[in-house]
């Protein structure tokens, strides 16, 4: 089998498959099936397997593949369980895809210190159904059961971002294997510290280009001990998005606050059984003491009202909550019911929260003045949206307007004081607009990279644009 070059000359591939088979047995294949299955996935973007996929299941298998792959400057593609979005998983050049599924395993849970260390592979449900009994739960919430790993590549957030943060806020230190196989570990179980660079930082949100995380420890919280939610509906997005400005504004400790415009709204009674009235939406969580989130649900309440809101719906029984947040988490498949035969082109961007409803409003005037099949659902008490487009990929006019609107989108929220991408990482499908929001910061980058990575065998053709 013929590797795929990248820029610089790369060994031999066939002495390396054979060296992983002797080394792996079954767990390294070359199915091109498999091989497909550790591409693209959820990305509308094409689909580019690698040559070889292995099972790894420990740190030092991990280091031991990479160094073989290093000695003969053949690409490392990390992969946790696929549910990125932008081409993460891609292998434009071939090579050595890492799956780490396999490496799955709670490793410690400190109750006391509020913390715990787990193998990439171990997934958002997982985790948190092991710490069920413990009082403890993980809050970083993104609508697939990703892998920890993955979580921690690409900097994810989720619903709950707006009280407990993102990624980078719950990561403590990482155990990464670098580009030349060795193993280092960053950060500890220390609330803070002042000794020497963030390395942690620095990995959280590299996409598996400066080295492929093995173990994360992990910031964890207690368990409320009450929780209030609901939905509330507003007669148009601007209305609703200026609530929620009003909201964070006053300080109201909601811990998820997401919109869902009349379309998703739509999309979701149909897919998850609801009756929801067929307008702008949001749906929110309180978390804190029983008074607490009487309080602050209340004072959301007046504020809806003063918007033209409501009424606030309370769901008080937990089973009623959980249907509301299954649904919004289904939202993307949700909007699959709205044109099946469709493909779907997913996107977001994050802006101050100062500039969310004006960029949600002529988001939506885009898409009605292009014609477009695109309901909007985001984590808004953060700024952060997303449009999911329905398209036929196959046509070149519609995938060409689909994507000069992606184009619009990103740089609509880079030129408001935001970002092209709030959660989803950058990949191979944002590459292009690093330069507009960074500037000089990207040469820096591509420093960074240059000096971990020489030889740019991590995860190559991600994040950083070639030119």
């Amino acid at each position: 089998m013929e590797a795929k070059r990248t820029t610089g000359e790369r060994g031999d591939l066939s002495d390396l498959e054979a060296t992983l088979k002797e080394r792996f047995g079954d767990r390294c294949s070359t199915s091109l099936a498999l091989r497909e299955q550790h591409a693209h996935t959820t990305t509308w973007l094409e689909n580019q397997p690698p040559d070889v996929v292995v099972f790894a299941e420990t740190t030092q298998e991990v280091a031991d593949i990479v160094r073989l792959c290093a000695d003969r400057k053949i690409p490392v593609i990390p992969f946790g369980t696929g549910s990125s979005l932008e081409g993460h998983v891609n292998a434009p050049h071939g090579g050595v895809s890492i799956d780490l599924s396999r490496m799955n395993r709670v490793l410690e849970v400190n109750s006391e210190d509020l913390d715990c260390r787990v193998e990439a592979g171990v997934t958002r449900k997982q985790l948190n159904s092991f710490l069920r009994d413990t009082g403890l739960f993980f809050p970083i919430d993104p609508g697939a059961d990703a892998s920890i790993g993955g979580m921690v590549a690409t900097r994810a957030s989720g619903t709950n971002a707006v009280r407990y943060g993102t990624m980078k806020d719950v990561v403590l230190g990482l155990t990464v294997v670098t580009a030349d196989g060795r193993i280092v570990t960053t950060g500890g179980r220390a609330r803070k510290s002042s000794a020497g660079y963030d390395l942690t930082r620095l990995f959280v949100g590299s996409e598996g280009t400066l080295g492929v995380i093995t173990e994360i420890t992990l910031r964890l919280y207690g368990q409320p001990e009450a929780i209030s939610g609901g939905v509330c509906p507003f007669p148009d997005v601007h209305s609703a998005c200026n609530a929620v400005i009003s909201t964070i504004q006053m300080g109201i400790p909601v811990a998820r606050i997401e919109l869902l415009d009349s379309l998703q709204v739509k999309a979701c009674n149909t897919y998850s059984k609801l009756e929801l009235v067929e307008t702008p939406t949001l749906f929110l969580e309180f978390h804190g003491s029983d008074a607490g989130v009487r309080e602050q649900s209340e004072m959301f309440s007046a504020i809806a009202d003063e918007f033209g809101g409501g009424p606030f719906e309370w769901a008080t029984i937990a089973e009623e909550r959980t249907k509301l947040w299954a649904a919004r988490h289904d939202a993307y498949w949700a909007g699959k019911t709205l044109k099946p035969e469709a493909d779907i082109m997913v996107t977001d961007v994050c802006v101050p929260i100062s500039r969310l409803a004006e960029c949600v409003s002529e988001t939506e005037k885009d898409i009605r003045s292009n014609g477009l099949l695109a309901p909007i659902v985001g984590h808004v008490g953060d700024g952060n949206f997303h449009v999911q487009i329905l398209v036929n990929l196959d046509d070149p006019e519609e995938k060409q307007k689909t994507e000069a609107f992606v184009e619009r989108l990103a740089i609509r929220a880079i030129e408001m004081g935001g970002t092209c991408t709030g959660e989803h990482g950058v990949g191979q499908g944002k590459q292009k607009y690093l330069r507009r929001e960074h500037g000089e910061g990207l040469d820096v980058m591509k420093a960074i990279k240059a000096a971990l990575d020489p030889d740019n065998v991590m995860n190559p053709g991600k994040i950083l644009p070639q030119s």
